[in-house]
């Protein structure tokens, strides 16, 4: 189910693909894999030399994104079993974490959004995709599954991020991408 939706044309997948501008050899952790669409295409771009950390906290994905990976010869995915207030992820060995449609579920993210700062290279990135707020009687408006983007940039700016990039492409969520490092006109 997550991956049918991921991998839909009208949610340009292909899209937030080019605009990540993953290359060969970089290191990137999927946070909330869910069937591991992403954690895949990720795998294959950045090829044997990089690695993916496909992380959830549901063991049935992580396991079907395994076994996925397994089935296309991909020996750069690691799965990782999560919980919202423990990541295992090696300390500064990250290029981009990347986080889609699951910041609505995350009960202190500023304090989360400040903990993975200790997980990106001096140069890392955060990209979070998010689905913007929703008709009232929609399931997103119902289940409050979506955060505005302007809450987003002002959480990450709490947490010592600085956006860099903003893409409006998608017709149900936001695409923003953060930075750690500061200019001279910022904090």
């Amino acid at each position: 189910m997550f991956n049918k939706k991921a991998s839909d044309p009208k949610n340009k997948p292909d899209q937030i693909i080019e605009a990540i501008a993953l290359k060969p050899g970089q290191i990137i952790a999927d946070i909330g894999a869910g069937g591991g669409y992403f954690s895949l295409r990720f795998a294959k771009i950045v090829g044997r030399e990089g690695k993916v950390y496909a992380v959830d906290v549901n063991p049935d994905f992580l396991e079907f994104i395994k076994n996925s990976a397994k089935e296309k010869k991909l020996n750069n995915v690691i799965t990782k079993l999560t919980t919202e207030n423990r990541l295992d992820l090696p300390e500064k060995s990250l290029d981009f974490i990347f986080m889609r449609n699951i910041t609505h579920h995350i009960s202190n993210r500023v304090k989360y959004f400040e903990n993975l700062k200790k997980f990106l290279k001096p140069d890392g990135r955060v990209i979070i995709i998010e689905y913007k707020p929703g008709k009232s009687l929609s399931f997103r408006g119902i289940f409050g599954h979506h955060v505005a983007k302007e809450i987003i940039v002002r959480e990450m700016e709490e947490a010592g991020y600085l956006l860099e990039k903003e893409f409006d492409f998608l017709p149900e969520q936001h695409f923003t991408i953060y930075s750690t490092r500061y200019t001279s006109t910022t904090r």
